[in-house]
């Protein structure tokens, strides 16, 4: 895989020197909202989810890449790209910066562009969509700045902190 270069990151894909970073994203329990998750992660799992990385989007229908400040191999995010079906070109798109000092940087922005981009020139995907909570202004920003636009809602879709939240989905068809 290239790496995907921007202004003031770029995209690369999985290392066994993530897993440090990987495991505390995915054990970090103030994420687990945005990433549906609900059980934590043990190394032992994580290190063999990075062992198959190498795995082919077709293969493994998901693309998983760390967002890194320019000129670094600083790790600041993860975006993805998940339920990837050729047979219909489209995929789920997703992202996480993982510190809030590294938030409202641009860093978020520039990786969504370049993966979809990539998403639409490289693979040659006909849309993608995003799940977002109806809660979450920052994310539904983001990408209606890219031109994502609001299909619909998923009443009392998911139950965190003792309540049901409705997420909305959020579809960016190519022109």
């Amino acid at each position: 895989m290239v790496t995907l270069q921007g202004q003031n990151i770029h995209l690369r894909a999985l290392e066994p020197e993530d897993l440090e970073f990987v495991y505390a994203i995915e054990n970090d329990e103030n994420i687990w909202e945005v990433s549906n998750t609900i059980t934590p992660y043990s190394k032992f799992l994580i290190r063999q989810y990075l062992e198959n990385a190498h795995q082919d989007i077709y293969e493994a229908k998901q693309l998983r890449l760390v967002i890194c400040k320019k000129g670094s191999s600083e790790a600041v995010g993860l975006i993805d790209l998940f339920d990837f079906d050729a047979k219909n070109k489209r995929a789920g798109i997703g992202i996480i910066i993982q510190n809030e000092v590294d938030r409202n940087n641009g860093f978020g922005k520039e990786a969504l562009g370049l993966m979809i981009n990539y998403a639409f020139e490289q693979l040659q995907l006909h849309q993608l969509y995003a799940n977002i909570g109806t809660e979450n202004k920052v994310s539904e920003s983001l990408f209606t700045t890219f031109g994502f636009q609001r299909i619909g809602v998923k009443k009392d879709w998911n139950f965190t902190n003792n309540a049901f939240h409705d997420e909305a989905v959020f579809q960016l068809i190519k022109k």
